[in-house]
Protein backbone atom coordinates (compact mmCIF):
# COMPACT_ATOMS: atom_id res chain seq x y z
CA UNK A 1 0.00 0.00 0.00
CA UNK A 2 1.49 3.49 -1.16
CA UNK A 3 0.25 4.93 2.43
CA UNK A 4 2.29 8.40 1.69
CA UNK A 5 0.10 8.76 -1.82
CA UNK A 6 -2.75 8.35 0.40
CA UNK A 7 -2.18 10.74 2.93
CA UNK A 8 -1.20 13.51 -0.28
CA UNK A 9 -4.53 12.12 -2.03
CA UNK A 10 -6.83 12.68 1.34
CA UNK A 11 -4.66 16.22 2.37
CA UNK A 12 -5.10 17.48 -1.55
CA UNK A 13 -9.33 16.75 -0.97
CA UNK A 14 -9.30 18.67 2.41
CA UNK A 15 -7.78 21.53 0.14
CA UNK A 16 -4.56 21.73 2.70
CA UNK A 17 -1.20 22.66 2.08
CA UNK A 18 1.64 20.29 3.19
CA UNK A 19 2.18 23.68 5.69
CA UNK A 20 -1.33 23.74 6.89
CA UNK A 21 -1.54 19.97 7.57
CA UNK A 22 1.90 20.18 9.48
CA UNK A 23 0.49 23.27 11.41
CA UNK A 24 -2.54 20.95 12.49
CA UNK A 25 -0.12 18.15 13.60
CA UNK A 26 2.41 20.09 14.76
CA UNK A 27 4.34 19.05 12.16
CA UNK A 28 7.03 20.16 10.19
CA UNK A 29 5.98 20.96 6.08
CA UNK A 30 9.44 19.14 5.31
CA UNK A 31 8.26 15.78 7.49
CA UNK A 32 4.78 16.02 5.37
CA UNK A 33 6.80 16.42 2.20
CA UNK A 34 9.22 13.28 3.50
CA UNK A 35 5.54 11.19 4.60
CA UNK A 36 3.84 11.63 1.10
CA UNK A 37 6.83 10.56 -0.75
CA UNK A 38 7.47 7.69 1.66
CA UNK A 39 10.51 8.91 2.92
CA UNK A 40 9.62 8.23 6.27
CA UNK A 41 7.10 6.12 8.41
CA UNK A 42 5.10 7.77 10.98
CA UNK A 43 4.22 6.62 14.48
CA UNK A 44 0.71 5.25 15.07
CA UNK A 45 -0.10 8.52 17.40
CA UNK A 46 1.45 10.35 14.82
CA UNK A 47 -0.32 8.71 11.76
CA UNK A 48 -3.49 8.93 13.39
CA UNK A 49 -3.19 12.62 14.35
CA UNK A 50 -3.05 13.56 10.38
CA UNK A 51 -5.82 11.06 10.09
CA UNK A 52 -7.94 12.85 12.00
CA UNK A 53 -7.35 16.42 10.51
CA UNK A 54 -8.21 14.84 7.02
CA UNK A 55 -11.16 13.66 8.28
CA UNK A 56 -10.46 9.78 7.63
CA UNK A 57 -10.51 7.04 10.16
CA UNK A 58 -8.06 4.22 10.08
CA UNK A 59 -10.54 1.74 8.66
CA UNK A 60 -11.70 3.83 5.75
CA UNK A 61 -7.90 4.73 5.17
CA UNK A 62 -7.04 0.77 4.80
CA UNK A 63 -9.86 -0.10 2.66
CA UNK A 64 -10.09 -0.59 -1.06
CA UNK A 65 -11.27 2.93 -2.63
CA UNK A 66 -13.90 1.51 -4.65
CA UNK A 67 -15.34 -0.72 -2.07
CA UNK A 68 -16.07 2.60 0.00
CA UNK A 69 -17.85 4.33 -2.45
CA UNK A 70 -21.06 4.44 -1.90
CA UNK A 71 -23.49 5.06 -4.55
CA UNK A 72 -26.77 4.80 -3.55
CA UNK A 73 -28.12 6.64 -0.48
CA UNK A 74 -31.45 5.36 1.25
CA UNK A 75 -34.46 7.02 3.65
CA UNK A 76 -31.80 5.67 7.19
CA UNK A 77 -28.52 7.28 5.23
CA UNK A 78 -30.71 10.95 5.83
CA UNK A 79 -29.91 13.23 8.26
CA UNK A 80 -32.43 15.26 9.68
CA UNK A 81 -32.84 18.69 12.13
CA UNK A 82 -35.81 21.03 13.00
CA UNK A 83 -35.13 24.42 13.78
CA UNK A 84 -39.00 24.93 15.10
CA UNK A 85 -38.24 28.83 15.65
CA UNK A 86 -37.52 29.71 12.11
CA UNK A 87 -40.12 26.97 10.98
CA UNK A 88 -37.98 24.76 8.90
CA UNK A 89 -36.65 21.18 8.63
CA UNK A 90 -33.65 20.06 6.80
CA UNK A 91 -32.56 17.38 5.43
CA UNK A 92 -29.10 15.90 4.57
CA UNK A 93 -29.46 13.65 1.90
CA UNK A 94 -25.65 12.57 1.43
CA UNK A 95 -24.50 12.28 5.09
CA UNK A 96 -20.71 12.82 4.25
CA UNK A 97 -21.76 15.77 1.64
CA UNK A 98 -19.92 18.33 3.49
CA UNK A 99 -16.24 16.60 2.12
CA UNK A 100 -17.15 16.70 -1.18
CA UNK A 101 -17.82 19.18 -3.80
CA UNK A 102 -21.57 19.32 -3.80
CA UNK A 103 -24.35 19.14 -0.85
CA UNK A 104 -27.79 17.98 -2.03
CA UNK A 105 -30.48 18.74 0.63
CA UNK A 106 -33.94 18.75 1.24
CA UNK A 107 -35.44 21.83 2.72
CA UNK A 108 -39.38 22.25 4.19
CA UNK A 109 -40.67 25.45 5.54
CA UNK A 110 -43.77 25.43 7.76
CA UNK A 111 -46.23 28.28 6.63
CA UNK A 112 -43.73 31.41 6.98
CA UNK A 113 -40.99 29.62 7.54
CA UNK A 114 -37.62 30.93 6.69
CA UNK A 115 -33.98 28.96 6.44
CA UNK A 116 -31.18 31.02 7.95
CA UNK A 117 -29.47 33.86 5.90
CA UNK A 118 -26.10 32.94 4.51
CA UNK A 119 -23.27 35.37 3.99
CA UNK A 120 -21.25 35.98 0.34
CA UNK A 121 -19.43 33.16 -1.21
CA UNK A 122 -18.28 31.61 -3.98
CA UNK A 123 -20.81 29.08 -4.22
CA UNK A 124 -22.89 27.95 -6.72
CA UNK A 125 -26.90 26.92 -5.92
CA UNK A 126 -29.49 25.04 -7.40
CA UNK A 127 -32.97 24.97 -5.75
CA UNK A 128 -36.29 22.88 -7.36
CA UNK A 129 -39.34 23.66 -5.55
CA UNK A 130 -41.05 20.42 -5.15
CA UNK A 131 -44.07 21.88 -3.32
CA UNK A 132 -45.60 24.87 -2.46
CA UNK A 133 -43.77 28.02 -3.42
CA UNK A 134 -40.35 29.85 -2.24
CA UNK A 135 -39.14 33.36 -1.99
CA UNK A 136 -35.17 33.73 -2.38
CA UNK A 137 -33.95 37.24 -1.01
CA UNK A 138 -30.57 37.48 -3.37
CA UNK A 139 -28.59 40.95 -2.06
CA UNK A 140 -31.32 43.56 -2.74
CA UNK A 141 -33.38 41.56 -5.29
CA UNK A 142 -36.25 39.00 -5.15
CA UNK A 143 -36.83 35.88 -7.12
CA UNK A 144 -39.92 33.59 -6.94
CA UNK A 145 -40.74 29.96 -7.26
CA UNK A 146 -43.22 27.83 -7.20
CA UNK A 147 -43.76 23.56 -7.50
CA UNK A 148 -42.17 22.38 -10.56
CA UNK A 149 -39.99 25.51 -10.95
CA UNK A 150 -35.95 25.62 -10.50
CA UNK A 151 -33.38 28.73 -8.88
CA UNK A 152 -29.73 28.59 -10.27
CA UNK A 153 -27.62 31.31 -8.82
CA UNK A 154 -23.89 32.26 -8.06
CA UNK A 155 -24.36 33.25 -4.18
CA UNK A 156 -21.58 36.50 -4.49
CA UNK A 157 -24.46 38.14 -2.38
CA UNK A 158 -26.08 38.07 1.32
CA UNK A 159 -29.14 35.37 0.58
CA UNK A 160 -31.77 33.86 2.30
CA UNK A 161 -35.13 31.49 1.71
CA UNK A 162 -38.52 32.04 2.26
CA UNK A 163 -41.69 30.32 2.43
CA UNK A 164 -44.56 32.35 0.67
CA UNK A 165 -47.09 29.76 0.20
CA UNK A 166 -50.24 29.14 2.33
CA UNK A 167 -48.97 25.84 3.61
CA UNK A 168 -45.68 23.63 3.46
CA UNK A 169 -43.06 24.66 0.63
CA UNK A 170 -40.22 22.03 0.16
CA UNK A 171 -36.95 22.53 -1.84
CA UNK A 172 -34.12 20.60 -3.48
CA UNK A 173 -31.53 22.48 -2.79
CA UNK A 174 -27.48 21.69 -4.08
CA UNK A 175 -24.87 23.72 -2.80
CA UNK A 176 -21.02 23.54 -4.41
CA UNK A 177 -18.92 24.11 -1.46
CA UNK A 178 -19.74 23.33 1.56
CA UNK A 179 -21.99 25.80 1.63
CA UNK A 180 -24.46 24.46 4.06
Amino acid sequence: MDIGKKIKNLRLKKGLTQEELGERTDLSKGYISQLERDLSSPSIETFFDILEVLGCSPKDFFDDEERRQKVVYKEEDVTDFFDEEKGYHIQWLVPESNEKEMEPIRLSFNKKGEFKKFEPSLSETYAYVIEGEVLLKLGKQEYRAKKGESMYFHATDEHQFFNIADGLSTLLLVATDSYL
